[in-house]
């Protein structure tokens, strides 16, 4: 695939032309090239569609899971359906699996390939942070089985592909040292990554005199002091590289300007979750108060209800979507086109399996204002071993492969995933599951309220 390099400018000298459009950030100088504008047409061949037996027949029958235990534990789902066929999803790293579970009598009974519709249905169960994890893994299967069963990736039944590998990045496990910390972020350059993030906890600084408030945030001080770290990582690892930081406590919309301002002479790629995501007011204050790049939204839900206020009002320089979070592949991708209107990049968190790794590599695919996308998984050596079907290593020289197989792409290596498991049972049966959840649209049957007397009664839903 011919692809060409893009030019782009910095934050504070763009100025955007599009109607309601954003600076885009000096981190778009470091943006993956993506595909030619008029690239040659490339015919690829999957065979006939592999429609198992007819795909308007096709049910889903059950939905089963279990838990990975990991750095951060990883709930697998798995979507069965009356064909052989079935999806795989993850809900978000560190949630709970019953919030995939948890939706299953919603689904049993439905046709997977109506991927909206299954979706639209179950969208009044989802929240913000882990609680957009079950529909986030509903999501990632119902693709999954649909890219089967059509013989397609699942990147090309939501979009065009603009990239044929996606960039990684990777967190450094810190150090009290500023050397020490920069010699174990040199590792990682030397692992063949190309774009990098620290942590800055105030946590490196207590102890110094005068270095922390009585509040916990970093004074004058001590922000001198936490600066010393990222030199050291920019001494290690070099100047022409883009660097991120993280973890910076809870701050004020007032400290976390103090802080960007200390750091702008260290050229971060963005300081990420300043304050709260939901603060788009307090993040716009801090954006236009610095040079240094703004980030967040790996704790948000949908476009309406996570980032419509934080684009349309350019709140910050990019967004941050986990997709185990925010949607997965169809809302995620829809997140991101829409800040691409406001010239706003996308990178993407991530802490979870390969199978939601996965997922969002088929998403990342798609968006053209896609930059990196994270990993937490680096010093885990079986990691990459909890599935097969894809290449091995799944990073290579920072960059993971977009698969062109049906589906995610992935299958799960029993074997490994069975010696890794948090609790005993491999997709169990889960009976347990199978009443409706209370009030929804799927429901029949009794339910209790108070009638027009005022008195406890039993009645019958629509």
């Amino acid at each position: 695939m011919i692809t060409e390099k893009r030019t782009m400018t910095s934050r504070r000298q763009l100025l955007c032309q599009a109607a309601g459009a954003a600076a885009a950030g000096s981190i778009l100088k470091f943006a993956e090239p993506l595909v030619a504008a008029q690239p040659r047409f490339e015919r690829v061949t999957f065979g006939s569609i592999n429609k198992y037996s007819a795909p308007s027949d096709l049910k889903i029958t059950d939905m089963r899971g279990c838990t990975v235990a990991a750095n951060y534990d990883y709930p697998l789902i798995r979507i069965d359906t009356n064909q052989g066929v079935y999806g795989l999803g993850e809900v978000r790293d560190a949630g709970l699996l019953g919030m995939g579970l948890i939706l299953k009598p919603m689904l049993v009974g439905r046709n997977p390939l109506q991927i909206e519709a299954v979706l639209r249905s179950i969208r009044q169960y989802a929240g913000q942070g882990r609680l957009g994890g079950g529909y986030s893994a509903v999501d990632m299967a119902l693709h999954d089985i649909a890219g089967k069963v059509y013989g397609v990736p699942a990147w090309r039944l939501i979009g065009n592909k603009h990239r044929d590998r996606i960039r990684i990045y990777c967190d450094t496990t810190g150090h009290k040292d500023p050397k020490v910390y920069g010699q174990r972020m040199l590792k990682r350059k030397q692992m063949g990554f190309t774009f990098f993030k620290m942590d800055l906890y105030t946590s490196l600084v207590e102890g110094r005199p005068g270095a922390i408030h009585q509040n916990g945030t970093a004074t004058a001080k001590g922000l001198g002091y936490l600066c010393e770290y990222i030199a050291a990582v920019r001494d290690a690892i070099g100047w022409d590289v883009p660097l991120g930081a993280d973890h910076f406590g809870n701050l004020s919309v007032n400290d976390a300007i103090r802080y960007c301002k200390a750091f702008e002479p260290y050229q971060l790629a963005w300081a990420e979750d300043l304050i709260s995501w939901r603060d788009w007011r307090g993040f716009k204050r801090i954006t236009e108060s610095t040079e240094t790049p703004t980030l967040t939204g790996e704790n948000a839900f949908g476009l309406e209800e996570g980032f419509q206020d934080l684009i349309e009002n350019n709140a910050v320089d990019l967004i941050q979507p986990d997709p185990e979070t925010s949607g997965a592949l169809l809302e995620t991708k829809r997140i991101g086109d829409y800040a691409d209107k406001f010239g706003i990049p996308t990178v993407f968190h991530h802490a979870g399996s390969p199978v939601g790794a996965m997922a969002s590599v088929h998403c990342a695919a798609t968006l053209r204002n896609f930059v990196v996308m994270e990993n937490h998984a680096v010093d885990m050596p079986w990691w990459q071993d909890l599935v097969t079907g894809i290449p091995k290593p799944i990073i290579k020289d920072g960059y993971i492969q977009v698969p062109d197989t049906p589906g995610l792409g992935v299958e799960l290596n029993e074997e490994v995933v069975k010696k890794y498991l948090r609790y005993p049972g491999y997709f169990e049966p889960t009976p347990e599951f199978d009443k409706p959840i209370l009030g929804g649209p799927r429901q029949r049957g009794p339910w209790w309220h108070y009638d027009e007397d005022g008195k406890w009664c039993n009645c019958v839903t629509y």
